[in-house]
Order: C-alpha cells, then structure tokens, then sequence
C-alpha cells in the first residue's frame, strides 16, 4: 500500500494510505453490479407498463439519469464515497487531505469517460501504476486521490511493548500518567527516532521528568524509551 505526505492547515504531516489496485477494483465491481441491479429494475418496470416503445424509450431515458450521475452523485454527497468505496473503506480526497469540492468531483466524472468507460478500465489502471499516489487521469486533473481508510494494527501501534520475563522497571513514577499520555508519548517517540528528530525526544525527556520529578543521568532516548517500558511493566501488573 503506497503513502504519501499531506501538510494540515496546521502544518502538521499526515501520512496517507492510498488505496490498492486490487481494493479499486472490487469497488469499481460493486458499483457496476448496483448500477446494473438498478437498470435492469427500470426495464423490468417498464416493461410491466402498458405503455407504446416511444413512450417507454423516453421514461428510460428520465429514469437512467441516476444510473448516468451515479459515481458523481454518490461522491458528492456521500463525503467522497460511492457504495463501492464505502464498503471497501476507500474515499476520495484532495491531495492536501481535504474534502473536494463538487467541481472536483465533477472533474473526475467527467474524465471517466476516458480513462474508465472508454479503456474498459486499462487507462485508469496504466495511470495509477505509473502516476503513484492513486490516482487515475481524472484524479490528476481533479487534484485528488482514493484513500484506504482501513488502519493496519500491528504491536508497534499499539501501547503495548514486549518486555522480558526477567524485566526489572525503574521508575514507578509513570504511573502517574494515563493510558492516552503514554500513548501520545509513545508515538512522538517513535516517529521522531525514526525521523532521528534528537530535539522532540529531549523535550520529551524534559516534560516527563517535570511531570513526575523523575532524577536520572540517562540519555533522553534511553529513559524515555524506559518511561514507555515501565509503565507498560506496572499496567500489566495491575
């Protein structure tokens, strides 16, 4: 699953899951299987209508609108999802993250056309494959993208860390903090050891000491990796 970066209005990174080919397509299946379902209904009822082929052509012709304005109608006021989507947990945004507008969900109905209806669906495929970030012909015009808004839970999301059976904690203080505190604390932790960002880790060192008046001659990334440690030892404990 690729990602990519989006900047908040509050300069704050985001890191987004665009959504895979696979999970597109079974979506794009769904939505073609509920446009189908309700067309061949329209047919059915007309048929059962005592009603000469004119008149009948032009009813099919008010009726089909909907099946027509499907994927733009759904978007629009469905926060950027069709039916298909939805069950996929996909949904369509801008690149910044926001929600589009109608012109931009306009944009990509239109240029579906081509990329979907008239390539039967290669275009849009060859596209995303070589464009990246999700997105299709319509969605480059439109400046947007389909999102996997499904969250992938592993250990290291979570607030629990694997300790050894012999773990010996340090500080009892931590458990002055809340599970969300920690959690928070973790996170920070994490991203900015990864990013190998030293000044939020040293003022989180800062602020965890002044929290719970904790004196140690640890490096910051040692104790507050120890803060995390321990009060995971003293939650499973209770």
């Amino acid at each position: 699953m690729d990602q990519f970066q989006i900047e908040t209005a509050q300069n704050i990174s985001i890191t987004q899951n665009t959504s895979n080919l696979g999970e597109r397509m079974l979506a794009y299946i769904i939505d073609s299987f509920v446009i189908g379902v309700y067309t061949i209904l329209v047919f059915i009822l007309l048929a059962s209508l005592d009603m000469d082929l004119f008149d009948q052509w032009a009813y099919y012709l008010v009726m089909s609108i909907p099946a027509f304005l499907y994927y733009l109608l759904f978007e629009t006021f469905s926060d950027g999802k069709t039916i298909g989507k939805g069950l996929m947990s996909l949904r369509v945004v801008k690149l910044d993250g926001s929600k589009p507008s109608f012109a931009n969900y306009f944009v990509r109905w239109v240029l579906r056309i081509i990329d979907v209806v008239l390539t039967s669906g290669g275009g849009a495929v060859l596209t995303i494959l070589i464009r990246g970030k999700g997105q299709r012909l319509g969605d480059i015009a439109a400046g947007t993208t389909v999102i996997s808004e499904k969250k992938k839970v592993s250990l290291k999301d979570t607030l629990l860390r694997e300790l050894p059976k012999d773990y010996k904690p340090q500080f009892p203080q931590v458990t002055v903090f809340k599970d969300s505190e920690i959690q928070t604390i973790k996170e920070l932790y994490d991203k900015s050891k990864l990013n190998g960002d030293h000044n939020v880790i040293v003022s989180l060192d800062k602020k965890i000491k002044e929290v719970t008046g904790i004196q140690t001659t640890l490096h910051p990334i040692q104790f507050v990796d120890e803060v995390i440690k321990d009060y995971n030892y003293y939650t499973q404990k209770m």
